[in-house]
């Protein structure tokens, strides 16, 4: 009588539960950035059991172009990628975007996770993108961060060939300003703030701005997508919630980040994951769809790609729709989504 008794408290804790339910098995990729760490809170804080899944979370790829790969592999199910996903889809793979993994629905814009960090003797002044023409910029090729950079050249009324854009990854970028070897890079955080911290005289350029309009969704492989249904629901309903409690306890998020983000320490964690809330929002809306698109349009116009695909299928809402319509409580505390922007089970996004 007792486990009974045990048992029902703990399904009227974790309604997503029910007696006797066996655990769905599932894997999932996250990057290394403080933006994708509502997967591990959902696994640390139980989450995605509370919810009926049982998943492995793969060890964090430096990009998204290294965790595209893993799922080529085989090695996950489920991924949390933005803008490599448009190369990816261009070469022929055929991935879904499901919900987001930070961006917003509310509005368009929303890019502070995002900074411009140039060293002390670069030139380039804060306030003034016009004297970024002729210097060294890294970026990871291909990247939210590489889109961001263009974004940043296109409001200076520059172009890429103005600049040397270096492809480097983000791990590198620090020691490649400390040493010179670049004028300037942009990045994600946590690599912003630890290179404000290790590069004597490094200076903030600019930080955001909705220069761009961020792009970072859940992704699978389409056949999955197809056949787990049931299984997206749940694990939409999991990161969900945890991005919910994300938001409203940043400094233990941040202790979280630490166990997952390599050499990430306390202090520069929760300078980041203030950041990193403004952006936590997995619900989707034309703005999304927008996003996706804008960032296809920015990199056709630079010539830096020659083809483009139809939004409309590579995005399916229906599974996530669902979670926030059965579910409302767990995004109570963001913003509405405006009722111009709001979007039903097979929407169709015309720019």
């Amino acid at each position: 009588m007792l486990f009974k008794k045990l048992l029902l408290c703990l399904c009227l804790l974790a309604p997503g539960l029910t007696i006797g339910q066996n655990l769905v098995k599932m894997k999932a990729g996250m990057v290394a950035g403080v933006d994708q760490i509502g997967l591990p809170i959902a696994l640390e804080r139980g989450f995605f059991e509370k919810w009926g899944l049982d998943v492995t979370i793969s060890r964090p790829y430096a990009t998204g172009v290294d965790a595209l790969n893993s799922l080529q592999a085989g090695e996950n199910d489920m991924l949390q990628v933005g803008v490599p996903m448009i190369g990816a889809v261009l070469r022929g793979i055929d991935l879904v975007a499901l919900g987001n993994y930070s961006g917003s629905a509310h509005k368009m814009g929303g890019d502070a996770t995002i900074a411009l960090i140039a060293g002390s003797t670069s030139g380039i002044v804060k306030g003034d993108l016009k004297t970024l023409k002729g210097k060294k910029i890294a970026a990871s090729f291909g990247t939210i961060n590489h889109l961001y950079v263009l974004g940043l050249l296109e409001k200076a009324g520059l172009t890429p060939a103005d600049v040397t854009l270096v492809n480097t990854p983000p791990p590198d970028m620090t020691v490649a300003l400390l040493a010179k070897g670049i004028d300037a890079f942009a990045c994600w955080d946590p690599v912003p703030i630890i290179a404000l911290k290790d590069v004597p005289g490094a200076v903030e350029i600019i930080r955001g701005g909705d220069i761009i309009s961020y792009v970072g969704f859940n992704v699978a492989l389409r056949p999955w997508v197809e056949k787990n249904g049931a299984t997206i629901e749940k694990f939409l309903a999991a990161v969900s919630e945890a991005d919910q409690w994300m938001r409203a306890n940043p400094k233990a998020a941040a202790q979280v980040a630490t166990r997952w983000i390599p050499g990430l320490k306390q202090d520069v964690a929760e300078a980041a994951m203030q950041f990193n809330i403004q952006q936590a929002d997995r619900r989707l809306s034309i703005n999304n769809y927008k996003a996706l698109w804008a960032a296809q349009d920015r990199l056709n116009r630079l010539g830096i790609l020659k083809a483009s695909f139809d939004v409309n299928k590579h995005i399916e809402p229906k599974h996530m729709l669902k979670v926030m319509k059965e579910n409302p409580k767990l995004f109570s505390d963001l913003p509405a989504i405006p009722a111009n922007v709001m979007i039903a089970p097979g929407y169709v996004f015309k720019p």
